[in-house]
């Protein structure tokens, strides 16, 4: 075993550290202030290369990071971009602090129960993009989970991701998305809300429906059963507004 790869096994082991897996979720994490302690690549030319490409904001601290090693011993499956990295997780105390702080400047949203981790980091992704002030999930699943950080691509580290209680949800107006609401068209979302979104198969549960202060529907065909996850929270969060108009740009995947 060389010395890159038995460095980043003990630091795997420390506990502390979240997986970027792949070029895109290193290059979010970076430019949104991630502490990154150290990127393999089998090809660290090749990596250097992208981030000359697609991301020269970031290409120093690519070329300071990326050091050679073989990635099939180190993770179940390789990304197509052939890099990976691990980076400090942020600070929970900081980033409920953050969630709770008044006035917020936007919604939170809130996942009540999520089950599948690609929708999960859908979510995140969406919620960055928007300027979301963060992602909240109640139960067992974790946010934080390397599933969820590889479908989000990296971009944890441009909002706030945490897991909470339903006494822990930050303060403001709950407005749960349920089928029986009023229709979101008729409705002007605060800055300061909560979005709550039910599980992919169940919907929202009896005690988070029982605290919510609105219930909000989607508009739907009749006999369709439901969207999406992902899909519903970027709805929402276009119908709420999103980032000032001179803030939009594409991106690539």
């Amino acid at each position: 075993m060389d010395d890159t790869v038995r460095e980043w096994r003990e630091a795997e082991q420390a506990g502390d550290l979240v997986l970027l897996d792949g070029f895109h979720a290193l290059k979010h994490a970076l430019r949104f202030g991630a502490d990154v302690r150290m990127a393999i690549a089998e090809d660290p030319a090749a990596v250097r290369a992208l981030a000359r490409e697609l991301a020269p904001d970031v290409e120093a601290d690519v070329v300071r990071l990326v050091r050679r090693a073989g990635l099939k011993g180190v993770l179940p499956r390789v990304h197509p971009t052939g890099v990976a990295a691990l980076a400090v997780r942020p600070d929970r105390a900081a980033g409920i602090a953050g969630l709770g702080r008044m006035p917020r400047p936007a919604p939170v949203v809130v996942l009540d129960n999520p089950r599948n981790l690609g929708n999960v980091g859908a979510v995140v992704r969406l919620a960055a993009g928007f300027g979301a002030t963060g992602v909240v999930t109640r139960g067992d699943l974790d946010p934080w989970h390397p599933n969820v950080v590889r479908a989000g691509a990296g971009l944890h580290y441009a909002t706030t991701v945490e897991r909470l209680a339903l006494d822990e949800l930050p303060p403001g107006p709950l407005y749960a998305l349920d089928p029986e609401g009023a229709d979101i068209r008729a409705l002007t979302l605060p800055d300061d809300a909560l979005l709550a979104f039910g599980s992919e198969r169940h919907g929202i549960s009896p005690e988070l429906r029982a605290r919510a202060d609105h219930l909000v529907s989607l508009p739907m065909r009749p006999q369709v059963s439901s969207y999406n996850l992902a899909t519903s929270v970027a709805m929402t969060l276009f119908h709420w507004g999103g980032p000032p108009a001179h803030d939009h740009g594409g991106e690539d995947s």
